[in-house]
């Protein structure tokens, strides 16, 4: 399946996350994804499956630590917006997250929660992400798509992320009905 954009189409795109050692950015697979879905889209497809491939770069990220000034830290939190384009670097939504850390010995992790915002309708995406801690960013993850609103209503599925560049990650999003 594919996402109609009006006068382009998305083709699959793998999932990025966007983070750094010092500072986590969680890019989920929730991200919305712009542009209006046809009927013929996943939405409508009993047993459907769609591909989406995004390209996330990181607009804005704080985070509250439970010790300020020190060291990482369990409940530590990132809080983060991205904006999502397609292959052709037309801009067809954004996400929003949290990641709270969960572990800071061996590389550390964050649960994270995000909403990727589309055309059409929201998706939601959660799971961890490992390695948080470790000097660069971290190794490309999998996370799990929960739900969805729109054209996404009871999505299930998974995100696919790579980090590709500073702030930047492509996002791979495989989706089932």
């Amino acid at each position: 399946m594919n996402i109609d954009l009006g006068s382009h189409t998305m083709r699959p795109i793998r999932a990025a996350f966007l983070g750094t050692a010092t500072a986590l950015v969680t890019l989920l697979a929730c991200a919305p994804v712009a542009g209006a879905a046809t009927d013929t889209d996943f939405a409508h497809a009993k047993g459907g499956h769609q591909v989406i491939t995004l390209i996330g770069h990181l607009v804005q990220q704080t985070r509250f630590p439970v010790n300020p000034g020190g060291s990482p830290a369990q409940g530590d939190r990132t809080v983060f917006r991205s904006e999502l384009f397609d292959q052709l670097g037309n801009k067809v939504g954004d996400t929003g997250g949290t990641c709270t850390t969960t572990r800071v010995d061996s590389g550390g992790a964050e649960e994270c929660v995000v909403n990727y915002n589309l055309p059409g309708g929201q998706l939601t995406v959660q799971g961890m992400v490992f390695g948080i801690l470790n000097p660069g960013p971290p190794p490309s993850f999998d996370n799990a798509v929960t739900g969805g609103t729109g054209v996404f209503n009871r999505a299930r599925g998974s995100v696919h992320a790579v980090t590709i560049g500073t702030g930047t990650r492509r996002f791979t999003i495989d989706l089932y009905r």
